[in-house]
Protein backbone atom coordinates (compact mmCIF):
# COMPACT_ATOMS: atom_id res chain seq x y z
CA UNK A 1 0.00 0.00 0.00
CA UNK A 2 2.80 2.39 0.49
CA UNK A 3 4.27 1.90 -2.69
CA UNK A 4 1.26 3.04 -4.13
CA UNK A 5 0.46 5.79 -1.85
CA UNK A 6 4.24 7.35 -2.61
CA UNK A 7 4.01 7.34 -6.44
CA UNK A 8 0.37 8.64 -5.82
CA UNK A 9 1.86 11.49 -3.81
CA UNK A 10 4.66 12.25 -6.60
CA UNK A 11 2.12 12.28 -9.71
CA UNK A 12 -0.18 14.72 -7.32
CA UNK A 13 3.17 17.03 -6.88
CA UNK A 14 4.11 16.90 -10.66
CA UNK A 15 0.41 18.02 -11.71
CA UNK A 16 0.64 20.97 -13.55
CA UNK A 17 -1.41 22.79 -11.11
CA UNK A 18 0.26 22.19 -8.42
CA UNK A 19 3.95 22.58 -9.96
CA UNK A 20 6.60 24.98 -9.05
CA UNK A 21 7.29 27.60 -11.63
CA UNK A 22 10.43 29.32 -12.94
CA UNK A 23 8.30 32.70 -11.90
CA UNK A 24 7.77 31.25 -8.17
CA UNK A 25 9.38 33.99 -5.50
CA UNK A 26 10.92 30.69 -3.93
CA UNK A 27 12.81 29.30 -6.74
CA UNK A 28 13.39 33.30 -8.16
CA UNK A 29 15.27 33.06 -4.38
CA UNK A 30 16.70 30.18 -5.18
CA UNK A 31 18.35 31.15 -8.21
CA UNK A 32 19.87 34.35 -5.98
CA UNK A 33 21.33 32.70 -4.03
CA UNK A 34 22.89 29.86 -6.17
CA UNK A 35 24.84 32.49 -8.20
CA UNK A 36 28.66 32.54 -7.86
CA UNK A 37 28.07 29.11 -6.16
CA UNK A 38 30.28 26.24 -7.08
CA UNK A 39 28.57 22.63 -7.51
CA UNK A 40 30.86 19.53 -6.85
CA UNK A 41 28.85 16.75 -9.02
CA UNK A 42 30.66 12.96 -8.14
CA UNK A 43 29.69 11.23 -11.03
CA UNK A 44 30.94 7.58 -12.88
CA UNK A 45 33.66 8.73 -15.49
CA UNK A 46 34.05 5.92 -16.82
CA UNK A 47 32.32 7.31 -20.22
CA UNK A 48 33.62 9.57 -22.87
CA UNK A 49 29.88 10.46 -24.00
CA UNK A 50 29.27 10.84 -20.21
CA UNK A 51 32.36 13.16 -19.23
CA UNK A 52 31.70 15.23 -22.65
CA UNK A 53 27.74 16.02 -22.02
CA UNK A 54 28.57 16.76 -18.32
CA UNK A 55 31.30 19.50 -20.39
CA UNK A 56 28.75 21.18 -22.43
CA UNK A 57 26.34 21.42 -19.08
CA UNK A 58 29.01 23.03 -16.72
CA UNK A 59 29.69 25.39 -19.80
CA UNK A 60 25.36 26.17 -20.63
CA UNK A 61 25.60 26.62 -16.23
CA UNK A 62 27.92 28.70 -16.44
CA UNK A 63 26.75 31.43 -19.20
CA UNK A 64 23.28 31.22 -18.08
CA UNK A 65 23.34 31.10 -13.87
CA UNK A 66 26.47 32.03 -12.99
CA UNK A 67 26.83 28.86 -11.23
CA UNK A 68 30.79 26.72 -11.85
CA UNK A 69 29.39 22.66 -12.07
CA UNK A 70 32.64 20.82 -11.25
CA UNK A 71 32.61 17.16 -12.30
CA UNK A 72 34.42 14.62 -9.90
CA UNK A 73 34.83 11.57 -12.17
CA UNK A 74 34.45 8.29 -9.82
CA UNK A 75 34.76 4.89 -10.83
CA UNK A 76 32.47 4.13 -8.23
CA UNK A 77 30.39 6.33 -5.80
CA UNK A 78 30.70 4.14 -2.71
CA UNK A 79 33.95 5.84 -1.99
CA UNK A 80 31.88 9.62 -2.08
CA UNK A 81 29.31 8.34 0.25
CA UNK A 82 32.24 6.97 2.55
CA UNK A 83 33.33 10.21 2.80
CA UNK A 84 29.98 11.63 3.58
CA UNK A 85 29.59 8.52 6.34
CA UNK A 86 32.36 10.07 7.70
CA UNK A 87 31.47 13.48 7.65
CA UNK A 88 28.03 12.68 9.46
CA UNK A 89 29.85 10.66 12.64
CA UNK A 90 32.37 13.86 13.09
CA UNK A 91 29.09 16.26 13.40
CA UNK A 92 29.79 18.00 9.89
CA UNK A 93 26.68 19.24 8.57
CA UNK A 94 27.58 21.96 6.63
CA UNK A 95 30.06 23.03 4.26
CA UNK A 96 30.64 19.15 3.01
CA UNK A 97 32.89 18.76 -0.08
CA UNK A 98 30.02 16.94 -2.23
CA UNK A 99 27.55 18.67 -3.63
CA UNK A 100 25.39 16.28 -5.60
CA UNK A 101 25.84 12.70 -6.44
CA UNK A 102 24.67 10.47 -9.57
CA UNK A 103 22.84 7.40 -7.22
CA UNK A 104 20.33 4.92 -6.95
CA UNK A 105 19.72 1.61 -5.99
CA UNK A 106 21.40 0.12 -2.78
CA UNK A 107 23.48 3.24 -2.50
CA UNK A 108 20.36 5.60 -2.72
CA UNK A 109 18.78 3.04 0.24
CA UNK A 110 22.11 3.06 2.33
CA UNK A 111 22.45 7.10 2.47
CA UNK A 112 18.09 7.31 3.14
CA UNK A 113 18.85 4.96 5.86
CA UNK A 114 22.12 6.66 7.11
CA UNK A 115 20.34 10.37 6.86
CA UNK A 116 22.84 11.31 4.46
CA UNK A 117 20.48 12.95 2.49
CA UNK A 118 19.36 16.65 2.65
CA UNK A 119 16.11 17.65 3.36
CA UNK A 120 13.47 16.78 0.28
CA UNK A 121 13.59 18.78 -3.18
CA UNK A 122 12.19 17.52 -6.06
CA UNK A 123 8.90 18.95 -5.25
CA UNK A 124 10.79 22.21 -5.45
CA UNK A 125 11.55 22.21 -9.28
CA UNK A 126 9.68 23.49 -11.72
CA UNK A 127 11.07 21.27 -14.67
CA UNK A 128 9.75 18.55 -12.23
CA UNK A 129 6.44 18.89 -13.72
CA UNK A 130 7.70 18.01 -17.07
CA UNK A 131 8.70 14.32 -15.58
CA UNK A 132 6.60 11.46 -17.02
CA UNK A 133 4.82 10.07 -14.15
CA UNK A 134 4.36 6.73 -15.77
CA UNK A 135 8.03 5.95 -15.71
CA UNK A 136 10.15 4.38 -12.32
CA UNK A 137 10.73 7.17 -11.17
CA UNK A 138 8.65 7.36 -7.68
CA UNK A 139 10.98 4.60 -6.20
CA UNK A 140 14.21 3.65 -6.17
CA UNK A 141 15.00 -0.32 -6.31
CA UNK A 142 11.55 -0.73 -4.51
CA UNK A 143 12.75 2.20 -2.16
CA UNK A 144 10.47 5.69 -2.11
CA UNK A 145 11.76 8.23 -3.54
CA UNK A 146 10.00 10.56 -1.16
CA UNK A 147 11.54 13.91 -2.92
CA UNK A 148 15.07 13.33 -1.79
CA UNK A 149 16.44 12.68 -5.08
CA UNK A 150 15.40 13.38 -8.68
CA UNK A 151 15.14 11.41 -11.83
CA UNK A 152 17.68 12.51 -14.27
CA UNK A 153 17.39 9.12 -17.14
CA UNK A 154 16.56 5.92 -17.69
CA UNK A 155 18.47 2.67 -18.02
CA UNK A 156 17.39 -1.28 -19.24
CA UNK A 157 19.49 -3.67 -19.74
CA UNK A 158 20.34 -4.99 -23.32
CA UNK A 159 22.51 -7.40 -25.46
CA UNK A 160 24.51 -5.59 -28.15
CA UNK A 161 24.41 -8.19 -30.37
CA UNK A 162 26.92 -8.33 -33.85
CA UNK A 163 23.84 -9.25 -36.26
CA UNK A 164 26.44 -10.66 -39.03
CA UNK A 165 27.32 -13.08 -36.48
CA UNK A 166 24.47 -13.46 -34.42
CA UNK A 167 21.25 -13.38 -37.40
CA UNK A 168 18.97 -15.00 -34.50
CA UNK A 169 19.70 -13.08 -31.23
CA UNK A 170 18.60 -15.07 -27.59
CA UNK A 171 15.92 -13.95 -26.20
CA UNK A 172 15.38 -15.74 -22.89
CA UNK A 173 17.92 -17.48 -20.45
CA UNK A 174 17.43 -20.51 -21.79
CA UNK A 175 18.39 -19.66 -25.52
CA UNK A 176 21.41 -17.60 -24.09
CA UNK A 177 22.78 -20.59 -22.25
CA UNK A 178 22.01 -22.74 -25.29
CA UNK A 179 23.78 -20.14 -27.35
CA UNK A 180 26.99 -19.72 -25.60
CA UNK A 181 27.27 -23.84 -25.68
CA UNK A 182 27.13 -23.49 -29.12
CA UNK A 183 29.21 -20.51 -29.48
CA UNK A 184 31.89 -20.80 -26.55
CA UNK A 185 34.05 -18.44 -26.20
CA UNK A 186 31.74 -15.88 -27.49
CA UNK A 187 30.63 -14.35 -24.67
CA UNK A 188 30.71 -12.70 -21.16
CA UNK A 189 30.11 -10.16 -18.52
CA UNK A 190 31.71 -8.20 -16.21
CA UNK A 191 32.82 -9.00 -13.24
CA UNK A 192 30.13 -8.39 -10.25
CA UNK A 193 29.85 -5.98 -8.28
CA UNK A 194 30.67 -4.02 -11.11
CA UNK A 195 27.31 -2.86 -12.28
CA UNK A 196 26.41 -4.47 -15.43
CA UNK A 197 27.46 -7.63 -14.09
CA UNK A 198 25.33 -7.57 -11.29
CA UNK A 199 22.38 -6.10 -12.90
CA UNK A 200 23.32 -9.13 -15.51
CA UNK A 201 22.99 -11.44 -12.25
CA UNK A 202 19.20 -9.53 -11.31
CA UNK A 203 18.18 -10.44 -14.83
CA UNK A 204 18.92 -13.65 -15.36
CA UNK A 205 17.30 -13.96 -11.97
CA UNK A 206 13.98 -12.54 -12.79
CA UNK A 207 14.41 -14.79 -16.10
CA UNK A 208 14.68 -18.00 -14.28
CA UNK A 209 12.74 -17.43 -10.27
CA UNK A 210 9.87 -19.21 -10.09
CA UNK A 211 7.90 -16.50 -8.58
CA UNK A 212 9.11 -12.92 -8.80
CA UNK A 213 6.97 -11.54 -5.86
CA UNK A 214 9.59 -12.45 -3.08
CA UNK A 215 11.92 -10.29 -5.12
CA UNK A 216 10.50 -7.00 -4.35
CA UNK A 217 10.66 -7.20 -0.46
CA UNK A 218 13.56 -7.66 1.28
CA UNK A 219 15.49 -11.12 1.37
CA UNK A 220 16.20 -13.62 4.12
CA UNK A 221 18.79 -16.39 3.68
CA UNK A 222 16.02 -18.94 3.28
CA UNK A 223 14.00 -17.02 0.05
CA UNK A 224 17.15 -16.32 -1.31
CA UNK A 225 18.52 -19.26 -1.48
CA UNK A 226 15.56 -21.21 -3.15
CA UNK A 227 15.10 -18.32 -5.39
CA UNK A 228 18.48 -18.02 -6.44
CA UNK A 229 18.98 -21.84 -6.81
CA UNK A 230 18.63 -22.22 -10.58
CA UNK A 231 20.52 -18.84 -11.30
CA UNK A 232 23.44 -21.10 -9.91
CA UNK A 233 22.52 -23.53 -11.78
CA UNK A 234 22.57 -21.88 -14.87
CA UNK A 235 25.26 -20.46 -13.76
CA UNK A 236 27.76 -23.05 -13.79
CA UNK A 237 26.25 -24.67 -16.92
CA UNK A 238 27.29 -21.31 -18.71
CA UNK A 239 31.19 -20.40 -16.96
CA UNK A 240 32.87 -23.36 -19.17
CA UNK A 241 31.59 -21.43 -22.37
CA UNK A 242 32.69 -17.57 -21.63
CA UNK A 243 34.90 -15.72 -23.18
CA UNK A 244 38.55 -17.11 -21.49
CA UNK A 245 36.31 -20.46 -19.96
CA UNK A 246 34.66 -17.91 -17.75
CA UNK A 247 38.20 -18.13 -15.46
CA UNK A 248 38.50 -14.25 -16.08
CA UNK A 249 35.53 -11.82 -16.40
CA UNK A 250 35.98 -8.63 -18.08
CA UNK A 251 36.41 -5.24 -15.42
CA UNK A 252 33.55 -3.32 -16.67
CA UNK A 253 31.26 -2.64 -19.85
CA UNK A 254 33.78 -0.72 -21.80
CA UNK A 255 35.63 -3.50 -21.82
CA UNK A 256 33.04 -5.57 -22.83
CA UNK A 257 32.34 -3.53 -25.64
CA UNK A 258 35.76 -3.27 -26.84
CA UNK A 259 36.19 -7.02 -27.05
CA UNK A 260 33.12 -6.96 -29.37
CA UNK A 261 34.56 -4.17 -31.80
CA UNK A 262 37.92 -6.16 -31.53
CA UNK A 263 35.61 -9.39 -32.32
CA UNK A 264 36.70 -11.35 -29.72
CA UNK A 265 32.91 -11.24 -28.73
CA UNK A 266 29.78 -11.69 -30.61
CA UNK A 267 27.66 -9.75 -27.74
CA UNK A 268 28.23 -7.12 -24.86
CA UNK A 269 26.01 -6.28 -22.20
CA UNK A 270 24.71 -2.41 -21.97
CA UNK A 271 22.92 -0.80 -19.63
CA UNK A 272 21.73 1.85 -21.88
CA UNK A 273 19.13 1.03 -24.88
CA UNK A 274 20.78 3.67 -26.99
CA UNK A 275 24.25 2.82 -26.68
CA UNK A 276 24.70 0.45 -29.64
CA UNK A 277 22.96 2.97 -31.71
CA UNK A 278 25.51 5.56 -30.56
CA UNK A 279 28.84 3.34 -30.40
CA UNK A 280 27.89 2.57 -34.49
CA UNK A 281 27.06 6.46 -34.85
CA UNK A 282 30.86 7.36 -33.67
CA UNK A 283 32.46 4.10 -34.97
CA UNK A 284 33.11 2.49 -31.87
CA UNK A 285 31.19 -0.56 -33.00
CA UNK A 286 30.77 -2.13 -36.40
CA UNK A 287 27.18 -1.07 -38.53
CA UNK A 288 25.27 -4.20 -37.69
CA UNK A 289 25.54 -4.11 -33.97
CA UNK A 290 22.21 -3.43 -32.69
CA UNK A 291 20.40 -3.75 -28.90
CA UNK A 292 18.64 -6.68 -27.98
CA UNK A 293 16.57 -6.96 -25.12
CA UNK A 294 15.25 -10.43 -23.19
CA UNK A 295 11.87 -11.26 -24.02
CA UNK A 296 10.12 -11.36 -20.65
CA UNK A 297 11.14 -7.72 -20.18
CA UNK A 298 14.45 -5.60 -19.50
CA UNK A 299 15.64 -5.12 -16.13
CA UNK A 300 14.75 -1.40 -15.82
CA UNK A 301 15.95 1.46 -13.54
CA UNK A 302 15.77 5.42 -13.49
CA UNK A 303 19.33 7.00 -12.21
CA UNK A 304 18.63 9.86 -10.21
CA UNK A 305 20.50 13.24 -8.68
CA UNK A 306 20.97 13.22 -5.18
CA UNK A 307 22.07 16.40 -2.63
CA UNK A 308 23.71 15.15 0.85
CA UNK A 309 23.39 16.43 3.99
CA UNK A 310 25.68 19.13 4.28
CA UNK A 311 26.39 19.83 0.99
CA UNK A 312 27.80 23.30 0.65
CA UNK A 313 26.20 24.91 -2.63
CA UNK A 314 22.44 23.30 -1.83
CA UNK A 315 20.74 25.85 -4.02
CA UNK A 316 23.07 25.83 -6.92
CA UNK A 317 23.10 21.79 -6.94
CA UNK A 318 18.82 22.59 -7.19
CA UNK A 319 19.51 25.07 -9.91
CA UNK A 320 22.08 22.60 -11.83
CA UNK A 321 19.78 19.82 -11.38
CA UNK A 322 16.74 21.76 -12.55
CA UNK A 323 18.63 22.73 -15.90
CA UNK A 324 19.56 18.95 -16.58
CA UNK A 325 15.87 18.03 -16.05
CA UNK A 326 15.10 20.78 -18.80
CA UNK A 327 13.77 20.17 -22.20
CA UNK A 328 16.81 21.20 -24.30
CA UNK A 329 19.25 19.14 -21.69
CA UNK A 330 17.29 16.17 -21.91
CA UNK A 331 16.70 15.82 -25.39
CA UNK A 332 20.60 16.92 -25.75
CA UNK A 333 21.60 14.01 -23.58
CA UNK A 334 19.06 11.12 -25.54
CA UNK A 335 20.26 12.02 -28.83
CA UNK A 336 22.14 8.95 -29.80
CA UNK A 337 24.86 10.70 -31.68
CA UNK A 338 25.43 12.97 -28.09
CA UNK A 339 25.03 10.39 -25.47
CA UNK A 340 22.03 8.74 -26.03
CA UNK A 341 20.99 8.35 -22.23
CA UNK A 342 16.68 8.23 -22.69
CA UNK A 343 14.66 10.66 -21.30
CA UNK A 344 12.56 10.63 -18.41
CA UNK A 345 10.34 13.91 -19.49
CA UNK A 346 7.12 13.57 -21.29
CA UNK A 347 7.93 13.46 -24.62
CA UNK A 348 5.22 16.58 -25.32
CA UNK A 349 7.76 18.41 -23.17
CA UNK A 350 10.30 17.60 -25.48
CA UNK A 351 11.07 20.08 -27.96
CA UNK A 352 9.58 19.72 -31.45
CA UNK A 353 10.96 16.90 -33.51
CA UNK A 354 12.61 15.15 -30.66
CA UNK A 355 12.86 11.59 -31.83
CA UNK A 356 11.24 8.91 -29.22
CA UNK A 357 14.13 7.43 -26.87
CA UNK A 358 14.09 3.25 -27.58
CA UNK A 359 12.81 1.45 -24.73
CA UNK A 360 12.24 -2.24 -24.16
CA UNK A 361 9.15 -3.90 -22.38
CA UNK A 362 10.33 -3.40 -18.91
CA UNK A 363 10.71 -5.64 -15.71
CA UNK A 364 11.42 -3.77 -12.13
CA UNK A 365 14.74 -3.68 -10.24
CA UNK A 366 14.39 -6.05 -7.28
CA UNK A 367 14.51 -4.87 -3.85
CA UNK A 368 18.54 -3.89 -3.36
CA UNK A 369 18.55 -6.33 -0.89
CA UNK A 370 18.39 -8.80 -3.63
CA UNK A 371 21.65 -7.30 -5.39
CA UNK A 372 23.69 -7.76 -1.91
CA UNK A 373 23.07 -11.06 -1.35
CA UNK A 374 23.90 -11.96 -5.16
CA UNK A 375 27.07 -10.21 -5.41
CA UNK A 376 28.09 -12.15 -2.01
CA UNK A 377 27.41 -15.19 -2.96
CA UNK A 378 28.81 -14.87 -6.30
CA UNK A 379 32.00 -13.94 -5.25
CA UNK A 380 31.69 -16.93 -2.83
CA UNK A 381 31.53 -19.42 -5.59
CA UNK A 382 33.18 -17.88 -8.48
CA UNK A 383 35.39 -15.23 -7.17
CA UNK A 384 37.67 -13.57 -6.41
Amino acid sequence: MHRRLSALLLTLLTLPALAVTEADPAWQQTLRTARGQQVYLHAWGGSQEVNRYLGWAATEIKRRFEITLVPVKVADIAPSIAALQTQRRAGKTQGGSIDLLWVNGENFKSMKEQRLLGAPFSATLPNMALVDAALPVHEDFTVPVEGLEAPWGIGQLNLMVERERVPHPPRDAAALLAWAKAHPGRFTYPKPPQFHGSSFLKQILLELAPTSAPLYQPADAATFARLSAPLWAWLDALHPALWRAGKLFPTGAAETRQLLDDGELDMAISFNPQEAAFAVHSGALPPSVQAVAMEKGALTNAHFLAIPFNARAREGAMVVVNFLLSPEAQARKADPEIWGDPSVLRQNALPAGTPPSLRFPAQSEPHPSWQTRLEAEWLRRYGP
